[in-house]
């Protein structure tokens, strides 16, 4: 099937339909024409077990053993055709079911004819052509229904999406426009006096005071963290989108402060959903923002690994914490978790038995709410 996915309940769908096909057929086998019969009616039905990955190439197949079974004298209803209309329709080719239920409609009195069989009469023949285009027509009105709904579900999936990532994006403004309006100038005029008195003391040759050494240190030490909230929250995912691919640039950005970060892949990156690939990349981000600030570390590994239906991110340090510390709640640490949970995943966040800490999270790829 290269690769293709049968799914289970379009396996039962193809089973039943041949089913029904091979019953129905039961009264019309004829001597010399039963085998070949019955193998198209079984070839027709069973072809609908890849109607969802190959809808048009399954429409012309069971098109065509409906024309071959109706010649070889075995007049059995279309079942499996008007599976396959109905699927194609849902899926959108509505051009290709029109051409080719036109070609199947005009080549059954054809195969009718060739069959030999007497029928029952003009007017029988009649009534079951119009029998047969109507069922047609229902079947191709029913596929098309249903993609229409499917379409207005999606757009309006979209729709919600689209409105609460811009209401998200307006409030991380709004945010960042009053902490920088509020906070960055109380800070600085804290760092810039305690700078003041610390190059004073200096100046006059007086010993500087534990306190105002320790309150200058704070200051900067707020800037810098009030610099990175700011920038954090100015940062819009989809005007500048991030993934996995960007990893190994935060992995040399973290060794160029001096941490010794490794980076580990395992298995074959697959196509990944946005919202997963930026989750994960945002999970090693604060993960290595937090090893360089916090955790007093020499070395920090990343480990990313890749299986089927989820992707795993490992972020391990050596620094000071311990076995038994309780991890301090802070907002990138709850970012994450908070990220991780609307995809429906795992994190782990705690101290390692062997000493530092260790983030661990586990993200599905099938299933993004």
């Amino acid at each position: 099937m290269g690769g293709m996915r049968i799914d289970l309940r379009d396996a039962a769908v193809a089973v039943g339909v041949a089913a029904i096909l091979l019953f129905d057929g039961l009264p019309w086998a004829r001597p010399g024409a039963a085998v070949v019969g019955w193998v198209l009616l079984a070839a027709g039905g069973l072809a609908l077990v890849v109607r969802r990955n190959r809808p048009v190439a399954v429409l012309v197949v069971t098109g065509l053993c409906a024309v071959a079974y109706r010649a070889a004298g075995f007049e059995v209803f279309a079942v499996a055709y008007l599976v396959a209309v109905y699927s194609a329709v849902r899926a959108g080719h509505r051009l290709a079911t029109v051409v080719v239920s036109i070609g199947v409609l005009v080549a059954l009195p054809g195969a009718a004819l060739l069959s030999g069989s007497d029928g029952a009469g003009e007017s029988v023949d009649q009534a079951r052509g119009v029998l047969e285009l109507a069922w047609l027509i229902a079947a191709g009105a029913a596929g098309e229904a249903l993609r229409q709904a499917e379409r207005r579900a999606d757009e309006a999936e979209r729709t919600r999406e689209e409105i609460a990532l811009r209401r998200a994006g307006e409030e991380r403004l709004h945010l960042a426009r009053e902490l920088h309006d509020s906070l960055t100038h109380q800070i600085s005029v804290i760092k810039v006096q305690a700078e003041a008195a610390v190059h004073l003391a200096q100046r006059r040759g007086e010993q500087v005071p534990e306190a105002l050494a320790a309150i200058r240190e704070a200051g900067r030490e707020a800037s810098r963290e009030l610099r990175a909230t700011l920038e954090a929250l100015r940062d819009d995912d989809s005007a500048v989108p991030r993934g996995l691919g960007d990893v190994p640039d935060l992995v040399r950005q973290a060794r160029s402060t001096g941490l010794e970060a490794t980076l580990t892949v395992d298995g074959h990156r697959p196509d990944l959903p946005e919202a997963v690939d930026r989750t994960a990349y945002r999970i090693v981000q604060e993960s290595l923002t937090n090893v360089t600030r916090h955790a007093a570390a020499a070395a920090a590994t990343v480990r990313i690994g890749y299986r089927p239906g989820a992707v795993s991110i490992q972020v391990d340090d050596d620094g000071r914490a311990a076995p038994g510390d309780k991890p301090v709640p802070g907002i990138g640490l709850l970012g994450m978790r908070e990220r991780v949970t609307a995809l429906g995943g795992r994190l782990r966040a705690e101290p390692r038995e062997e000493g530092g800490f260790t983030v661990h999270a586990e993200l599905p790829v099938d299933r993004t709410p």
